[in-house]
């Protein structure tokens, strides 16, 4: 029988309640209601984010994210096609200034960029070492070129279907195709928007 001076409910218990510290996502975080329908997919999401971060505290190194204060840089836009020159710097062929930042970035809390790897993709241009930059706000439909995780290993390929089976298409004929089976766990991050080659 316990003594009626110890209260045996309520009151603070050693080792209950959060964790403090940081998460295994990098940052802090917040509770949120998530829809029931969604709620595997949320899951799923979640884990591979896990996977991808080496520590605590240190983003994934594969991942660059846009300036929440970019500086714009306005540059002389002229309104003459190049086909074997070009055009006279003269005032009347200015059209306008371009900032890279609005051209590239439409939603940059939904942007994200990271580096190409390898030559499966060279039909659709992009190239190894060239930056894709990446929308998670988008659509996943098919034709969209999109970057994803497949057992936590990041890829990027063209969404061909997402019928009975999801197919990511190469755009090289020297490279197949990869059917997601069942047993594949897949995460779509984003959708690439540009892709930034330099020549």
């Amino acid at each position: 029988m316990p003594d009626k001076n110890t209260p045996n409910h309520g009151g603070t218990r050693v080792g209950a309640g959060r964790k403090k510290g940081s998460s295994v996502y990098g940052e802090s975080t917040k509770a949120i209601r998530v829809p029931e329908s969604m709620l595997s997919e949320v899951k799923i999401m979640l884990n591979q984010r896990k996977h991808l971060f080496k520590s605590t505290s240190t983003p994934p190194t594969d991942f660059l994210y846009p300036s929440d204060t970019p500086q714009a840089i306005n540059i002389p836009l002229f309104s003459g096609k190049v086909a074997a020159g070009f055009p006279s710097p003269a005032d009347d062929y200015i059209e306008k200034t371009l900032d890279l930042n609005d051209l590239l970035v439409q939603k940059p809390a939904a942007t994200f960029f990271v580096r190409a790897e390898g030559e499966s993709m060279l039909g659709a241009g992009i190239h190894p070492n060239d930056i894709l930059i990446v929308d998670r706000s988008i659509d996943p439909v098919v034709g969209k070129i999109v970057i994803c995780a497949l057992n936590g290993e990041l890829t990027v390929k063209r969404l061909n279907s997402i019928s009975e089976e999801i197919v990511l298409g190469a755009e090289n004929p020297a490279y197949a195709d990869i059917i997601v089976h069942k047993d594949i766990e897949l995460v779509i991050w984003g959708v690439v928007t540009n892709v930034i080659h330099a020549v």
